[in-house]
């Protein structure tokens, strides 16, 4: 059974530049791929993990794939070359910007008995997908994936299951999503954010609650 975790370093999380520079977004997004990939090597379910990357990146226990495509032209490669082996082994494909997703999740969506299991983002995504059959499957990412990934499966044949978690459909594209990873998370990329300043701030008239950044003498000397 293998894992791949498409990833793109280069201008990283650009919806984020309000708040972040450059260096602190690809930063910010290396820090999130290392909280997914600890909860892939920690679940102990791969005997291979791809990082599928446009750029020369080193994480400890994966195994770096380059590519210059985009990200279905690539993934659709890469599930034409699992299927042209000899042993045709499933796939999961998860997002690299999903901090949360944990041991637990991983185990969950493997042991299922479908032969495609979909754990949706937010607004229509897809964060994560296993394919039983890397031969009977293609991808079609961005938009509404989640109900194109519904329709593939069907149109194939195969039985799939949806796998309703927050932990994996909390994806962090916007601003306020890095709430959620203060609120929830304990790995990575919840340290990162703090040790930039950031914390929990709460709104005095019992809104929802928000964050902050505190900056110290040196960032606020550099930002001048």
């Amino acid at each position: 059974m293998r894992a791949v975790i498409p990833f793109k370093k280069s201008n990283a999380k650009s919806r984020l530049s309000a708040l972040l520079s450059g260096k602190e977004r690809e930063e910010f997004a290396t820090a999130m791929l290392n909280d997914v990939a600890e909860a892939l090597l920690n679940s102990g379910c791969f005997k291979v993990i791809d990082l599928l990357t446009t750029s020369i990146i080193e994480v400890k226990g994966l195994n770096t794939v380059l590519t210059e495509k985009g990200l279905n032209e690539a993934l659709n490669e890469y599930l034409g070359k699992m299927s042209s082996h000899s042993i045709n082994e499933p796939v999961l494909i998860i997002m690299a910007d999903i901090p949360l997703a944990s041991v637990k999740n991983i185990r969950d969506i493997v042991i299922s008995p479908a032969d495609i299991v979909i754990a949706p983002g937010r607004m229509g995504g897809t964060n994560v997908l296993f394919i039983r059959d890397p031969s009977s499957f293609h991808v079609d990412y961005y938009g509404a994936s989640f109900l194109k990934h519904r329709e593939i499966a069907s149109g194939n044949g195969l039985k799939y299951e949806v796998f309703d978690s927050f932990n994996l459909s909390t994806d962090i594209d916007e601003v306020a999503d890095l709430t959620e990873i203060l609120l929830h998370g304990k790995g990575h990329s919840a340290r990162y954010l703090k040790k930039l300043g950031f914390t929990i701030a709460e709104s005095g008239n019992g809104g929802r609650v928000g964050l902050k950044r505190e900056y110290n003498r040196l960032e606020l000397s550099q930002k001048r």
